[in-house]
């Protein structure tokens, strides 16, 4: 799995609209809101380079209100919550 971190500058008025609609978008896992630089934060989870084109370029901005994208590709993912979450049974 390739995983990019795209971040997203916007029109302020349009936050939660485009933050919804970058949501739905196939290849789109999270989308968060935040401060700083960018106005969103967009995980993109693709099996194959060539669909980052297709997710970001293709679909991420041209949604309504997105103004520009930066995108940073992971090498490798270090998360606990990624081991917690494979390795758990569901049971609380």
């Amino acid at each position: 799995m390739i995983t990019a971190i795209v971040l997203v500058t916007c029109d302020v008025s349009r936050i939660p609209e485009v933050a919804q609609e970058l949501a739905a978008l196939d290849g789109v896992s999270e989308v968060y809101s935040v401060t700083g630089d960018a106005d969103l934060v967009v995980m993109v989870r693709v099996r194959e380079h060539e669909q980052l084109a297709d997710v970001i370029a293709d679909r991420v901005s041209k949604v309504v209100g997105v103004k520009g994208t930066t995108t940073h590709i992971a090498f490798r993912t270090y998360s606990s919550h990624d081991l917690e979450a494979a390795f758990s049974l569901g049971l609380d």
